[in-house]
This record gives C-alpha cells, sequence and structure tokens, in this order.
C-alpha cells in the first residue's frame, strides 16, 4: 500500500464565514483551528498546510462562561525594564475585540513556519460584515 501526499498547488482551499454572535469562546477557537489546519478533510497531514479560510464576524459579541471576564488577563511587555503590561478580558474586549480570538486561535496552532502560516488565513472582524463577499464564503455551522 502506499500514502498519496497531496502537493501544495494540488490543495483546493475554500472559504468559510463564521458568526461568533452568542458562541462560547474557546469551543468556537477549538473548531476554528481544526479548519485552519485542515483536519476536516480527508487528506490532512501534519507536515502541510492543508486547511481553509475562515472570515470570523461579531467577534465583539463573543461569550465566556464563569468569571473569565474579570479574572482572565493578557499580558504583553514592551521589552523594556518594568514595562509589563496587563488587561482583563473584559477590557481587551472593549478596545481590541478582534485580538481575543485571535490570541485563543493562535494558541492552538502549531508554533512553527507552518504555524504562522496558517494564522494569515483567519480574518476576524469585530462588525456583521466583512469585505471578503468576492470568495463567495460558505457558512459554517458550529
Amino acid at each position: 500500500m502506499k500514502t498519496y501526499v497531496f502537493k501544495p498547488k494540488e490543495i483546493v482551499r475554500e472559504w468559510y464565514v463564521v458568526d461568533a454572535q452568542g458562541q462560547n469562546l474557546g469551543r468556537l477557537a477549538s473548531r476554528i483551528a481544526q479548519i485552519l489546519k485542515g483536519k476536516h478533510r480527508p487528506y490532512y497531514t501534519p507536515n502541510s498546510d492543508t486547511g481553509d479560510h475562515v472570515i470570523v464576524v461579531n467577534a465583539n459579541k463573543v461569550e465566556v462562561t464563569g468569571a473569565k471576564l474579570t479574572q482572565k488577563i493578557y499580558y504583553r511587555h514592551s521589552l523594556h525594564p518594568g514595562g509589563l503590561k496587563a488587561i482583563t478580558l473584559e477590557k481587551q474586549l472593549q478596545k481590541y475585540p478582534t485580538r481575543v480570538l485571535e490570541a485563543a486561535v493562535k494558541g492552538m496552532l502549531p508554533k512553527t513556519k507552518l504555524g504562522r502560516a496558517m494564522i494569515k488565513k483567519l480574518k476576524i472582524y469585530a462588525a456583521p460584515d466583512h469585505p471578503h463577499q468576492a470568495q463567495n464564503p460558505k457558512p459554517l455551522e458550529l
């Protein structure tokens, strides 16, 4: 028996649109990561990028359970002494709603060149409309 490995030019990429309104953040992020990796395809291979493009709309209306809004903290550092900045999930959703979902999905992808290529296929918008109508995205049911 032989295993056929798809070449990058043979992969047909599709576009999916996801409405994040009322969706749980973690469950939504894991489903998006599966599609970006290509695990929903029969010809998935871990060492190649076989995933599809994903458009997320209404990212500011994503939901979380428990006390995560006040207890979950996002950190960043300016690389200068004393440059550690912290922001809660609640403030992050108000100020930069797309970064919350992007950070959740990015944490579920490989930390390699392959993962960096996969995250480029993710487009996140806080509003209900997006500029990718020409790609004819299919609605993704979660």
